[in-house]
């Protein structure tokens, strides 16, 4: 095979680098915001007289919330193209923290920080940006760009989430979110670039898979045994990032650590995540991506476990939070990458949203489970366990998943 000429790849390049920078910016932002809302689990319960499950409740439901309307927004964009989904999310999420600050009842929080800014996030993260990427870039490049895609995200924990506890010390959790709702509203600004690969405008699609319904898609998907067990699987994920980004920071106060421990718990997490998915992208294109994701599982086992076992000290909090920083979204890039794999990107948002809204389910679960599971017991002992338990399942299932193509499923005959 003979080597692209230099000025097609300069071409290349010119296409889908400005997608991908802008791409970048926009996870950065909608991950890093997200990530911080566990610090205002403590000053927020304490000025409303809430107990922990009222908070818990509430970001279990953003979580249910952004896997639903990733389903829905995923359908959209692959229709009609990303543009109002990706605009709709940032309304969403930037008028959903501005009133999440002016929340006095449960309902209120609920239908702030939970329902809208569920939605924002659904509109401005993996679900709508990950096949934008996929579909700009030569697909040689894809596991490279999703990762770096995803590492992204992760930066945006890293540099996010301390900024947040600054303004919280500084100006209060109050104006921290009133600050921080308007700033989302940026968010906007990097959505316009993305535009020309929604699925509805991609160049690679197909006259005849237009006339396939997004339902036929989702049946005849699920016939695949290795898209249903990567559907299962990713509930995991989501069971274990919901949780500790939650419950982190009131986890260790309850350890004895002042509360900039868990701030720089989360941003150590989101540090190392950035090397962590970086590279898992990289395999991705290398390696069997089932492979990958099962090693990933048995890491975090082993990283709770020890972490669970050990006696807790800051050096021992650090250590875990890097563990698990770089196996936190390295799940990513082997996922998405097997969506496409198996069914080409014509319809990645659409399927990617619904393996996507099972790790949603799991976010759910270990987010208000473990403020339940507090509220009852005074410990967060049980959902560790629970954790490490599922992680095990997670390992085992990914083993038997096959990486061929099945395009032809999704195609109409």
């Amino acid at each position: 095979m003979k080597p692209k000429p230099a000025s097609n790849i300069t071409n290349d390049q010119t296409r889908y680098l400005p997608v991908l920078v802008s791409a970048c910016f926009l996870l950065m932002l909608s991950f890093g915001y997200r990530a911080g809302f566990g610090l205002f689990l403590q000053p927020m319960s304490e000025a409303n007289g809430w107990g922990r499950d009222v908070f818990s409740l509430a970001l279990a439901i953003q979580n249910l919330a952004w896997g639903a309307v990733a389903v829905l927004a995923g359908g959209l964009a692959d229709r009609f193209g990303n543009l109002k989904v990706l605009l709709a999310g940032v309304l969403f999420y930037g008028v959903g923290m501005l009133l999440m600050a002016h929340s006095a009842e449960q309902w209120q929080l609920i239908s702030s920080a939970g329902l809208l800014v569920g939605a924002g996030i659904a509109g401005t993260s993996f679900g709508i940006v990950l096949p934008s990427i996929a579909r700009a870039v030569p697909e040689e490049k894809r596991g490279w760009a999703l990762g770096l895609g995803t590492a992204a995200g992760s930066f945006g924990q890293f540099l996010l989430v301390p900024i947040m506890q600054q303004l919280i010390e500084l100006s209060g959790w109050f104006m921290a979110l009133q600050l921080l709702g308007i700033c989302a509203l940026l968010m906007a600004i990097f959505a316009l670039p993305l535009t020309p690969f929604g699925g509805a405008n991609s160049a690679s699609s197909q006259p005849q898979e237009l006339s396939l319904g997004l339902m036929e898609v989702l049946r005849r998907a699920l016939t695949v045994p290795s898209y249903s067990l990567l559907t299962i699987g990713f509930f995991v994920c989501g069971f274990h990032v919901a949780f500790i980004t939650v419950h982190m920071p009131g986890y260790l106060v309850d350890k004895g650590f002042v509360p900039q421990v868990g701030a720089w718990s989360l941003s150590m997490i989101g540090l190392c995540n950035v090397i962590g998915a970086y590279c898992s992208g990289l395999l991705s294109s290398r390696r069997p991506m089932a492979r990958i994701l099962s090693l990933i599982y048995a890491g975090r086992v082993v990283a709770i476990s020890l972490f669970v076992l050990l006696p807790m000290s800051l050096t021992s909090v650090l250590v875990f939070s890097a563990c698990m920083g770089f196996l936190w979204l390295a799940t990513v890039p082997p996922t998405s990458g097997l969506v496409a794999a198996l069914f080409g990107t014509r319809y990645m948002s659409f399927l990617y949203g619904v393996v996507f809204f099972s790790h949603q389910l799991g976010s759910f679960s270990g987010v208000w489970l473990g403020g339940w599971l507090y509220q009852r017991f005074g410990s967060y002992d049980g959902i560790w366990y629970c954790g490490i338990a599922l992680g095990a399942l997670a390992t085992l299932l990914h083993i038997p998943i096959k990486q061929r193509s099945q395009q032809q499923l999704l195609t109409v005959s």
